[in-house]
């Protein structure tokens, strides 16, 4: 059982108490299988980029050692191209559903392990783990387009889809400049990797037109201020022009509009985005409406269909629980959490001058 003293830097007045927080982490716990992996739910597929949000979630409520574990599988299971599958079947890494490898999924293992080294100060976990960040940072690199975007994926076969996405561009500009961090914290440059943050971040920024049109989705509406390549007025106005497309007063988030569904991966994401542009309040506010999501095991419903006032689909997953205790632990001040989501200290990358 989680001890209420590790749970009580996720306390937040409206949103948990030291025994609600724990309650969510002892949920995160029990969809952790022995080998480390952590899938949506027992039974249900595992991604890597939501196992390694589970992961964070987990040093953010003091649970290191699982933690640490989560990423172990990943360096145990990676492919020889630095990848990982899309997916696996309940973390069984002998068994892959979805045989695509994401940019975005591969990228994020730089995040975790950075936030990891953040919450533990632990140099040898960063030397073990630091020739995987390596392979993962260059199968994603590998498929940066010439305007700095970053192909989606490579299929089963080995084709690569360069069609690129802003919300998993945005991801991998986070993961790029967390790698970049790590990189200096091991004394080991990499020129390469800060003009690839550089350019990708000027993409964002400059050229909404590089990626394809996925603005009825709300992740693409906040993730580039959520990975960090917008702040300031920018992020402001962007939060701004979008919010009574997408929120929903007392609700929380919309996935994708126009539908009548509310999620609370998107509305805890949101708060997260929310705070690093200095909007607590707002994100207070986010984190207290989900709440109707809440189960009486800790664990958080996926979504919830307003118009017809049902749960839709029937499941508490992993990573939708540990995005609210991340956006908790941000709002509460979580040292680790806050580098790697406030971003003002992450390297930035060097962005061109032209184009």
């Amino acid at each position: 059982m989680t001890s209420p003293e590790r749970t009580e830097r996720l306390v937040l007045p409206g949103v948990l108490t030291a025994a609600q927080a724990g309650l969510t982490v002892e949920g995160i716990v029990a969809g952790q299988r022995e080998d480390g992996a952590i899938p949506w739910f027992r039974g249900h597929h595992l991604d890597p980029w939501d196992h390694v949000e589970a992961a964070m979630a987990l040093d953010a409520a003091g649970e290191h050692a699982r933690a640490e574990a989560a990423y172990r599988w990943l360096a145990d299971h990676q492919l020889p191209d630095g990848s990982w599958y899309a997916a696996y079947a309940d973390g069984d890494a002998a068994a892959p559903t979805d045989r695509t490898r994401e940019t975005n999924f591969c990228a994020y293992a730089a995040v975790g392990v950075w936030h990891h080294y953040l919450s533990t100060g632990d140099d040898t976990f960063v030397d073990r783990m630091w020739p995987m960040v390596v392979s993962a940072v260059e199968f994603v690199l590998r498929l940066q387009q010439p305007g700095g975007q970053i192909g989606w994926k490579r299929e089963a076969d080995g084709t690569a889809c360069t069609d690129a996405l802003l919300t998993g561009s945005s991801s991998v500009y986070q993961a790029l400049r967390c790698a970049l961090a790590l990189a200096e914290r091991r004394e080991e440059p990499q020129p390469d990797w800060e003009l690839a943050a550089g350019w990708l971040g000027h993409a964002i920024r400059r050229h909404p037109e590089r990626f394809l049109d996925k603005s009825r989705y709300s992740m693409d509406w906040y993730y580039p201020v959520l990975g960090g390549a917008l702040r300031g007025p920018a992020a402001k106005e962007r939060i701004e022009e979008g919010w009574d497309r997408f929120v929903v007063p007392g609700l929380g988030v919309r996935c994708v509009t126009p539908n009548p569904w509310v999620t609370g991966g998107e509305s805890a994401e949101l708060a997260l985005a929310l705070w690093a542009t200095g909007e607590s309040d707002h994100a207070l506010d986010i984190l207290r409406w989900m709440q109707h999501l809440r189960a009486d095991d800790g664990m958080y419903w996926t979504g919830f269909v307003f118009d017809d006032e049902v749960i839709w689909p029937v499941e508490r997953t992993t990573w939708t629980a540990a995005a609210l205790l991340l956006a908790v632990a941000a709002l509460g001040g979580d040292d680790a959490t806050v580098q790697v989501f406030g971003g003002d200290r992450l390297p930035h990358g060097l962005e061109p001058d032209c184009c």
